[in-house]
C-alpha cells in the first residue's frame, strides 16, 4: 500500500516476489534478467533480492537458510528483521506460480518513481531562465530517454519476424535425449586435440585485439549450428547483432566484409549472399547484444532460452566487458567471480561455454609472440576455472615480410601470411599442443590447412 507522502510502491508485491524465491529458489530464472535489485523500494527487500541473485549467480541453492547465512555474512540479517522476517516472507505466499506477475508490479512502480525523479530534473532544467531553449529541450529529452532505455521497450517488428517466430514456436520441442553429445568445432586441427567441445566445459579463447578471436568463435558457432543442428547462444557485449550477422554472412558467402558493409558487390556476389542468407536463416543461432550485461542477467537470459530451446553451445564476447557489481573495488576479484559464474552456467545448462578474453600487452613485448597462460588479462582465476584455454597467435601481425625474408629461407619457411597458430595451452582432460589454421581476414573465416604441425 502507498502512503500519500511516499513515491509509488507496493510492499506486498515486493514481499510476494521474495517469498516466492524463498519457497522455490528455481523460480529465480523467471525474473533474474528482467527485475533488478534497484527496483525494490524497501532497502531491506533490495538486500534480500540481491542476495538471491548472488546465490543464483554462484549456482547455489536459494532458500531461507542460505539467504539468512549470506545476509549474516554481510552483517545485514538483523537489519532486515532477522530469520523471523524471512519466515514471514515464506508464509506470505503459498506458491511461486505468480512470481512474474508480482515482479511486473515491482518493475512498473519502479518506472513510475523514475518518472517522478525525471520530472524533477526536467523542472530544474526549465527553471534556468538563462539556458538556451534548444539545449534545454535536448537535456530534457536525454533525461526521459534514460528512463526509456532502462525499460528495454519493444518496438515495431516486421511481419516476416512475427511469422518466423510463429513457425519457431509451433515446432516440436527438442528433448534432452535429442541434444548432441558434444560440439565439434569442425576444424580437424582443433577437434583432433580436443575431441570436440565437451558439455559443461569452460573454454577460454584468448588473443590480442584484431587477431581473429571473434571470427574463430563465430566460425565455431556457425559450424555447430549448421553441421550439427546445434542450438547456439551468443552474448556479444562489444559488437552489435548487425555486425555479427554481417561477419557470419561474409564467412558463408565469401564476399568481402567491407563490401558487404557498404553494399558494394557484383550480381554474382549478390547471388552468393542470397544463398548464404538462406543457409544461415536455418541455423539456430540466438544473439544477445546488450552492451552492459551483468553476469546475473546473462545467467537468467541463458536459462530462459534453454527452457525454450535446449542450448548446445554458448559464446561470450568477451569476459572483460561483463560486470559483477558485487566486486567493483577489485577488478581481479570481479573477473574471478565472473569466470566462476561462467563455469557454473556451463555445468547448470550442461553445454560448453566459449568465453573470449583479452590478453595483456606482454605478448607484444617478448621476442616470441606466442601467448602463455600468464598473459590472460587481469587473470585472477580465469586459468584455474577454465577446462580448456586456446590462444590465437599470428606472426604476420608482428613481423613484416621483408624482415622475415632477412631471417628465414623463404623456400623452406615461407612467410606466414594468413596463417594462425592455434595454441591449446590448457586441456584439463587431454593433451595440449599447437595447430595451424588459415585465416582469411577479408571474410573473417578460418579454414584447416592441408599440412598440420604435430601436437606437443
Amino acid at each position: 500500500m502507498n502512503s500519500e507522502n511516499l513515491p509509488p510502491h507496493d510492499v506486498e508485491a515486493e514481499k510476494a516476489v521474495l517469498g516466492s524465491l524463498l519457497v522455490d529458489g528455481d523460480a529465480v530464472f523467471k525474473v533474474a534478467s528482467s527485475l533488478k535489485p534497484e527496483a525494490f523500494f524497501i532497502p531491506e527487500h533490495l538486500w534480500i533480492y540481491d542476495v538471491c541473485l548472488r546465490l543464483y549467480q554462484r549456482a547455489e541453492a536459494i532458500n531461507q537458510i542460505t539467504v539468512a547465512r549470506e545476509l549474516a555474512q554481510q552483517n545485514k540479517l538483523e537489519e532486515v528483521g532477522g530469520a523471523a522476517y524471512l519466515s514471514h516472507l515464506v508464509a506470505s505466499v503459498p506458491t511461486s506460480l505468480h512470481i512474474e506477475y508480482y515482479a511486473r508490479i515491482v518493475s512498473r512502480l519502479d518506472v513510475m518513481r523514475q518518472l517522478i525523479k525525471a520530472a524533477g530534473e526536467i523542472a530544474a532544467i526549465g527553471y534556468k531562465a538563462d539556458a538556451d531553449v534548444d539545449d534545454a529541450v535536448i537535456k530534457a529529452e536525454d533525461v526521459l530517454f534514460a528512463v526509456l532505455r532502462k525499460q528495454s521497450p519493444r518496438y515495431f517488428v516486421s511481419l516476416k519476424e512475427v511469422l518466423g517466430q510463429y513457425f519457431e514456436e509451433t515446432e516440436p520441442p527438442v528433448r534432452e535425449e535429442q541434444r548432441i553429445p558434444h560440439v565439434l568445432t569442425n576444424f580437424a586441427a582443433i577437434d583432433d586435440l580436443l575431441g570436440g567441445l565437451q558439455r559443461s566445459d569452460l573454454i577460454i579463447l584468448g588473443a590480442r585485439p584484431s587477431s581473429g578471436k571473434t571470427s574463430l568463435a563465430l566460425n565455431i558457432a556457425r559450424n555447430a549450428a549448421i553441421n550439427q543442428k546445434a542450438c547456439v547462444a551468443i552474448f556479444s557485449l562489444e559488437m552489435s547483432r548487425q555486425d555479427i550477422a554481417r561477419r557470419l554472412l561474409a564467412s558463408e558467402s565469401g564476399v568481402d566484409c567491407g563490401r558487404l558493409r557498404l553494399g558494394q558487390y557484383t550480381e554474382r556476389e549478390e547471388r552468393r549472399i542470397m544463398d548464404a542468407s538462406g543457409v544461415l536463416a536455418d541455423a539456430r543461432i540466438f544473439i544477445d547484444d546488450s552492451p552492459q550485461l551483468r553476469m546475473v542477467e546473462m545467467h537468467g537470459k541463458a536459462k530462459r532460452l534453454h527452457f525454450e530451446h535446449p542450448i548446445d553451445l554458448i559464446v561470450v564476447d568477451y569476459i572483460q566487458l561483463i560486470r559483477d557489481e558485487s566486486r567493483r573495488d577489485n577488478r581481479v576479484q570481479e573477473l574471478s567471480e565472473i569466470t566462476r559464474s561462467l563455469k557454473a552456467l556451463a555445468r547448470e545448462i550442461s553445454a560448453p561455454v566459449i568465453a573470449l578474453s583479452q590478453l595483456s600487452r606482454a605478448v607484444e613485448q617478448r621476442m616470441s609472440h606466442k601467448p602463455v597462460l600468464s598473459d590472460l588479462r587481469d587473470s585472477g582465476s580465469i586459468e584455474q576455472d577454465a577446462d580448456v584455454v586456446i590462444f590465437i597467435s599470428r606472426d604476420e601481425m608482428y613481423i613484416r615480410e621483408e624482415d622475415w625474408r632477412k631471417n628465414y629461407d623463404i623456400e623452406s619457411t615461407p612467410y606466414p601470411r594468413g596463417v594462425a597458430d592455434i595454441v591449446i595451452a590448457k586441456h584439463r582432460n587431454g593433451p595440449t599442443g599447437e595447430r595451424k589454421l588459415r585465416f582469411i581476414s577479408s571474410i573473417t573465416k578460418f579454414e584447416d590447412l592441408e599440412v598440420e604441425v604435430s601436437a606437443a
